[in-house]
């Protein structure tokens, strides 16, 4: 059950201490879920009540599912602007079939999410790589941030993740500045950061917010042009099965598989990315999967729209001391008591402290000395970095993450195609064989012998490589060469291209009287050999354990004892015939 429920891992570990910071988070990341479920809905193309639906349920479902304990799940800008871009181009006329084709697009994405995650293919994030994922994080964090810039100006700005569009914005609009909005806003950031440096036990965000309503209250500064909350709509969602049309299922079907997969991949990125300042739990991706796609699936019975993790409220729960998912809990009990109750309570709530406590929360995510860190140490992973970040702040999030995955599959690519290879000698006094490079003063080369390791798995992208490598070493060693000696310690896999290339390669040198001889080889390595035709080109006598018992062997021809020659020559293929004939006897 705890397979199925991540939830039954946790809950019976909690503690009463934890409760504090939990509640204050999750109401912290309620009252921001309520205005930005509003905000995003809009932006969907919906009207703004159905963002709190999609702020309610789906977070629930995580809770019992996921495997995250700060993700907050939820309507995302990304997300919803999918949404209207995907469901205005079918050409959809009139706002019900507009909003049944949006909830319908939440139980389409859900199930796609459920498949996937059934079919284990949340391996899939693992190619998110350190570099990527930080330079996918820190650009979308910056953009969502400076975004912010719109509501703590109170200009209108055009809704964009490209960063120079935003700053472009900015500037042009920059004499609309409404000097009183900015004012709030940084005396909201100011104060957020002064109480999170007396102490980050204080809930800095909850007191700001208490603040700036009790201030607004009182000043009633939205009639000198200050904008806040106003009105919420009372009332629950309409509990029924979404409308299932077969021409709606292939008119959405491109944009369900998008937003499953930019879905997936903005949750998995932030959940890593957190999961990354806690040792108490692991990210389980097939499970997010599920998670994610079980609280669209059942939140689309409940006038969801499609949801995911939400990058700012995901960095409030965790900045804000979140230790559980009960954290979650709190945020959508919020959603459900302002949907029942508590409208009036935002109603004086300023934009500009909601822009200030996204924009301090989400900065937060911003890392500086990482990449300064790859730098010195790896430029190839800060180039992926780079990459990714400058790829997400100036032509789109979902793109930056898919150029980042390209990016560190092209990078573990060439690695693999030209992988470190070693020139193996026996060091002095010992039976150690190390690379000639690293011990040249400790070593000493029997000129008649060439020791050849080889770094990787080897398979058609490679082949040439270690051919290339191989014949090089052999043409160095020239006529005093008389035994080439395939450290194979660490090749954990040979394809059958690579097979036949050294088919080829020991039939050469057999022809030129140089003998080969393999060491080290690993059980399945050694299956491989014996199910090919290689093994008789080589020999069975010529398989040792290790390099030195190869090298004593043709030096001073030694013979191995029969437990040396049955492990390194043991394998499926002789276990199974030997079996077989056991039985037929």
């Amino acid at each position: 059950m705890k397979i199925f429920l991540p939830i039954l891992q946790w809950l019976p570990k909690y503690r009463k201490e934890m409760l504090f910071g939990d509640a204050i988070s999750g109401i912290t990341a309620g009252i921001l879920a309520i205005t930005q479920g509003m905000a995003y809905a809009m932006i969907a193309g919906l009207p703004p009540v159905f963002g709190l639906y999609a702020a309610m349920t789906p977070q629930i479902i995580y809770v019992l599912l996921g495997t995250s304990r700060q993700l907050s799940i939820g309507p995302v800008a990304m997300d919803s602007l999918i949404v209207a871009a995907g469901i205005s181009a079918i050409g959809i006329v009139g706002i019900e079939e507009y909003i049944l084709a949006a909830v319908f697009l939440a139980f389409f994405v859900g199930i796609i999410q459920v498949i996937l995650g059934v079919l284990k293919l949340g391996f899939l994030a693992n190619f998110l790589s350190k570099p990527v994922l930080n330079g996918f994080t820190s650009a979308a964090a910056l953009i969502i941030g400076l975004s912010q810039l719109k509501h703590m100006l109170r200009v209108d700005m055009q809704q964009t993740n490209k960063i120079h569009i935003l700053f472009q914005e900015v500037i042009l609009n920059f004499s609309e500045t409404h000097f009183l909005s900015l004012g709030l806003g940084l005396v909201g950031i100011i104060l957020i950061k002064v109480f999170q440096k007396i102490n980050k036990k204080i809930p800095a965000i909850l007191i700001v917010v208490s603040l700036g309503t009790i201030v607004m209250y009182f000043t009633q500064w939205h009639l000198q042009g200050i904008k806040i909350v106003g009105e919420i709509p009372v009332g629950l969602p309409k509990i029924g099965m979404p409308k299932l049309d077969k021409q709606l299922i292939i008119d959405l079907f491109p944009v369900a598989i998008t937003l499953a997969v930019v879905g997936f991949t903005e949750a998995i990125s932030i959940a890593k990315a957190i999961e990354e300042k806690h040792t108490e739990y692991q990210v389980d991706p097939n499970q997010e999967l599920i998670a994610v796609g079980s609280g669209n699936i059942i939140g689309s019975f409940v006038q969801s729209y499609p949801t995911t993790a939400s990058f700012s409220r995901s960095a409030i729960q965790d900045q804000g001391g979140a230790k559980s998912g009960i954290a979650s809990l709190f945020s959508a009990a919020l959603v459900l008591l302002t949907l029942l109750f508590l409208t009036p309570l935002f109603y004086y709530l300023p934009i500009p402290i909601l822009a200030a406590i996204i924009m301090v929360s989400i900065f937060g995510l911003i890392n500086i000395k990482y990449p300064i860190q790859l730098w010195k140490k790896n430029r190839d992973e800060c180039l992926a970095f780079l990459i990714t970040f400058i790829i997400t702040m100036t032509v789109g999030i979902p793109q930056g993450i898919v150029i980042g995955i390209l990016l560190s599959l092209l990078t573990m690519i060439f690695r693999t195609s030209k992988p470190h290879i070693a020139i193996l000698g026996k060091i002095k006094n010992t039976e150690y064989y190390k690379n000639v490079n690293r011990f040249e003063e400790d070593i000493t080369v029997d000129k008649r012998i060439l020791i050849f390791r080889f770094d990787a798995q080897l398979f058609f992208g490679n082949q040439d490589y270690f051919k290339k490598e191989l014949l090089k070493q052999v043409e160095i060693k020239g006529a005093e060469l008389e035994l080439i000696i395939i450290n194979a310690e660490a090749i954990n896999y040979i394809d059958s291209s690579a097979l036949n290339m050294l088919e080829k390669v020991c039939t050469d040198l057999k022809e030129t009287k140089i003998k080969i001889m393999i060491t080290g080889a690993i059980g399945p390595i050694r299956d491989i050999i014996f199910n090919h035709k290689l093994i008789t080109i080589i020999g069975a006598d010529n398989l040792f354990i290790n390099t030195s018992e190869a090298v004593n062997t043709f030096s001073e021809r030694n013979i191995v004892s029969g437990i040396q020659r049955k492990i390194s020559t043991q394998n499926l293929t002789v276990t199974n015939v030997t079996k077989n004939n056991t039985n037929e006897s």
